[in-house]
């Protein structure tokens, strides 16, 4: 992992999820034959009684349109929560939701086949705008989960296949579009929590490995 682009979370972050973020343990975050692997094990850390892993670049590197794109294979089983997002990098000014949260691919174990994407933003007054795709294999094949984020729109998409898009009202309200201005990415793989435990967690199941096979950014020249 590059350092100067990737750093870890560590603690119980957010979502009253039930894992403990490890630093920099190869337990949890790990490149097998070129491949990045985040792991929950069942262990105890702090007061959690489950560790995992979550990469940030936040401070590191920022993104600001173009196309993001994550090759990846999900882990499966009641309790997992593996996510692909993005935070806007004046969270610590403005706070969440006003900041901006893109979420290109979030799925929980209890909707093995299901994968939602959404927007959050300050204007969101019953939760987030969102889309969902159900596709068999999510955690026997890869996938690419893509954004193509534009001053007007951003896109969602599986394997190429559009499966969300939110549209910028225009109206210059960053309470309707935070979305131009810089985000940092986030990787993780989260167990329970507000989504992810709703079903309750099979511990029979673990470890979980979320695979990475990339990650792409592509601008306009």
């Amino acid at each position: 992992m590059n350092s100067a682009d990737w750093g870890y979370e560590v603690g119980q972050v957010r979502n009253n999820e039930a894992q403990y973020y490890l630093k920099n343990d190869r337990r949890t975050a790990r490149a097998e034959n070129g491949v990045l692997v985040l792991e929950a094990l069942k262990e105890k850390a702090g007061n959690a009684q489950y560790v995992s892993a979550s990469l940030t670049t936040e401070k590191k590197r920022q993104f600001l349109y173009g196309r993001l794109e994550v090759r990846a294979k999900l882990p499966m089983g009641k309790g997992t929560w593996p996510a692909i997002w993005l935070l806007g990098t004046n969270i610590q000014q403005v706070g969440w939701p006003k900041c901006g949260e893109i979420d290109v691919m979030e799925n929980v174990g209890f909707e093995p086949n299901v994968i939602h994407s959404a927007s959050h933003t300050g204007a969101d007054k019953n939760g987030a705008n969102a889309g969902q795709a159900t596709i068999d294999g999510l955690a026997t094949k890869f996938f690419v989960y893509a954004l193509e984020w534009s001053e007007s729109s951003l896109d969602f998409f599986i394997d190429d296949a559009k499966i969300y898009s939110f549209a910028n009202d225009h109206k210059g309200n960053v309470d309707t579009w935070p979305y131009s201005k810089p985000m940092y990415l986030i990787l993780n793989l989260a167990i329970g929590g507000n989504w992810g435990g709703q079903q309750g967690i099979d511990d029979s199941r673990f470890p979980h490995r979320f695979y990475i096979d990339y990650v792409r950014y592509y601008t306009k020249s």
